[in-house]
Order: C-alpha cells, then sequence, then structure tokens
C-alpha cells in the first residue's frame, strides 16, 4: 500500500425559496459551501495510548453518531498484517475506550484496510487482500446482522464486483450520501497495472451495491501519488490526501470544495499547519457534521509508527 511505502428552514425562508424557483437554491448552496469558510481547525490531539500503538495505527472511519471509531494497525494481536479494530466513547467529549479486533470475518491474514461505514451504521465497507478477489487488493461490503453490549456483529463480507475492482488494486474505500441524495456515492482509490494511484467514484443502492461502473473524478488527481479522500456530508468540502507539489514535504491534507452537489470540485487548498507538517499527515476522516477530523501522522509526540490524531473545529458565523 502506497501509505506504508511512504513510511474523516424557517417559514420566511420557505417562502423565499418557492418565490425565486432555483436561485436561492444555489444561494443555501453557497451558505452550506461556505460555512467552515473562516473556520481554523484546532491544534490537533493525539487519540493516546488506549487506541494508539508502536505500531502503525491509520485510515480510520467514523460512526454516524461520532462515539465508533474504525482503524487499521499493524499492532500485535490481530490476525495477521493490517487488520481494523474499534474504539468507542460514551459522549463526544469522552476519551477514546481500549481498541479491539473486529475479529473474523472481517479480518483475516491478508490486509484489510480503510474501513467506513455507511450513514444508518448497517453497512462496513473496507478493502482487502484476502485470496478470491479480482486483483492484489479488492473493496468489500459486510451487513451488520445483530447489535449489543458487546458491539456489532458483521456478516461475510461481499466483493462489489467489477464495477468497482479489477485486476488492478482498489483501497481507500469512503461512503458518503452527499446532501441527502438518494444513492450513497462510495469514493475509493485504484491503481492500475503500470499507472498512478487515482481517485474514483461509485453510486450505491441502499443495500450497498454497485449501480453502474466506477468513474474517475479528474478534477482530484494529479501526476502525483493522489490517496484517500473524506467527504463532508452536505457535499459540498472533500478533504485529500496527496504528495503533489505545494506541500510541506511528505502526504499532506488539501481542501477541494463546490458550490453545488453535483458540481466539479475546486482547485484543492492545502490545509497548512496545525493540520499539516514536513511529516506523513495523511488518510484524514470527517465527522457527519464536519466539525471533526481524525487523520494518521508520524510527527512527533506519537506512541509508534503512525498515530491517529484529532483536530476540531465550529462552523463560521452567519
Amino acid at each position: 500500500m502506497s501509505t506504508t511505502s511512504r513510511i474523516l428552514a424557517s417559514p420566511a425562508l420557505l417562502a423565499l425559496l418557492f418565490a425565486c424557483g432555483t436561485e436561492p437554491e444555489r444561494s443555501v448552496s453557497a451558505i452550506q459551501a461556505d460555512r467552515f469558510a473562516s473556520a481554523e481547525w484546532s491544534e490537533p490531539v493525539n487519540l493516546g495510548p488506549l487506541v494508539n500503538s508502536s505500531a502503525l495505527d491509520g485510515n480510520a472511519g467514523l460512526s454516524p453518531d461520532g462515539l465508533t471509531l474504525y482503524f487499521v494497525s499493524a499492532r500485535l494481536g490481530g490476525l495477521g498484517n493490517n487488520d481494523i479494530w474499534v474504539s468507542h466513547r460514551q459522549c463526544a467529549a469522552c476519551d477514546w475506550e481500549a481498541a479491539v479486533n473486529l475479529g473474523a470475518p472481517i479480518n483475516s491474514d491478508a490486509v484489510e484496510g480503510a474501513p467506513t461505514v455507511s450513514e444508518d451504521g448497517r453497512m462496513l465497507f473496507f478493502f482487502s487482500s484476502r485470496p478470491g478477489g479480482f486483483g492484489s487488493a479488492d473493496v468489500y461490503v459486510s451487513h451488520r446482522m445483530s447489535t449489543g453490549a458487546d458491539g456489532d456483529t458483521w456478516g461475510d463480507p461481499v466483493n462489489l464486483g467489477p464495477d468497482v475492482n479489477t485486476a488492478g488494486t482498489e483501497n481507500g474505500a469512503y461512503y458518503v450520501r452527499e446532501g441527502g441524495e438518494p444513492n450513497a456515492v462510495l469514493y475509493f482509490n485504484r491503481t492500475p497495472t503500470g499507472a498512478n494511484l487515482e481517485i474514483y467514484r461509485v453510486s450505491l443502492t441502499n443495500d450497498g451495491e454497485p449501480l453502474g461502473p466506477a468513474v474517475i473524478v479528474p478534477e482530484l488527481n494529479s501526476p502525483a501519488g493522489d490517496q484517500k479522500v473524506a467527504v463532508r456530508a452536505d457535499g459540498h468540502e472533500l478533504l485529500l490526501s496527496t504528495n503533489r507539489d505545494g506541500g510541506f514535504g511528505n502526504f499532506d491534507i488539501w481542501a477541494f470544495t463546490r458550490q453545488g452537489i453535483h458540481d466539479p470540485w475546486s482547485a484543492p487548498t492545502h490545509l497548512d499547519a496545525p493540520i499539516n507538517t514536513p511529516d506523513i499527515d495523511s488518510q484524514p476522516s470527517l465527522s457527519r457534521d464536519g466539525r471533526t477530523l481524525i487523520f494518521t501522522s508520524n510527527r512527533p509526540g506519537g506512541y509508534g509508527a503512525q498515530d491517529l490524531w484529532m483536530s476540531t473545529r465550529r462552523p463560521s458565523p452567519q
């Protein structure tokens, strides 16, 4: 994998919408797109030794309520290679609890990574290099069978098939229902044989099945390594980790915006400090409300090869 190799209406307004047709819709979109325009990310905080380890920890995904954190770790106690682990917290201001391995059937003796959960919590998407796929790594979905005091029980992973997976490598999945659209979208990385890593997307049914072949997102890609994306649930902001020119010297996190959810993404903006450093700052994951960012970094102050860090922000005053 590329990361390891380099080492988230008021009545008045309704009346205005009906009176002015589609024009106010663009105005509302502009407000949504800009609601974090002047917001600054806080100084990142390490998630601590109950989440991070002396090994590589990264590639996180938050549950819809922000109280469950799925992530990837190469620590001891797994089934082999990189496994998916989970940590919980009791409230948004509470500390994360000790991480536990998700076990089989999610994990195997192959590589698993990039866990991302549907907005209703029923589906877990991830990539795996387990046997039986189309290429060296494929994207899978597992459906939640039950939930209880001991956590969730996940069903056998299902390969997303040839509309997503190829003879190359697919990984870096990120699930989002952009702006309340009827169909969700899965962004992911694809590395065609002999080519660079590129960002694709595919629309999904409510059961997690592709609605057609995945398509490339050209405005997100560059000649460099464009890695994992995270998209705000309203569909107006996207974060991308990449080692393209203009960064601080390694993988950095960049931001893209758009006015409407069917518009192309803007030119990228480098997030700068305190999110980015001269070290690796990568694999962003956003909370549904866009206020919390979790990413992996090997900056000083960590516990191992790469750690998970968290930063928060508040929406700009309207």
